[in-house]
């Protein structure tokens, strides 16, 4: 068993709340960001059941099992 580590992105829109998992492409929503996640969750649970079945398993997680990971925000004058 893989234990793989995936980043949600999770933003505020007028009606909601987009979350998004840039690794897999994968994007959900909910009326709350605790909604968001836990349907993002659920919708990357989804996408990596469909890949196991489909044998394409393990060139879909292969870039999501490093030990570490780092995210930086950058700021862009414009």
């Amino acid at each position: 068993m893989k234990i793989l580590k995936y980043a949600a992105t999770i933003w505020k829109e007028t009606e909601g709340y987009v979350s998004k998992c840039p690794e897999l492409g994968v994007t959900s929503c909910g009326d709350s960001f605790e909604e968001a996640l836990n349907n993002l969750k659920e919708a990357v649970d989804l996408y990596l059941e469909n890949a196991k079945e489909l044998d394409l398993i393990e060139e879909v997680t292969e870039s999501m099992t490093d030990k570490e990971k780092y995210t930086a925000y950058l700021e862009a004058v414009i």
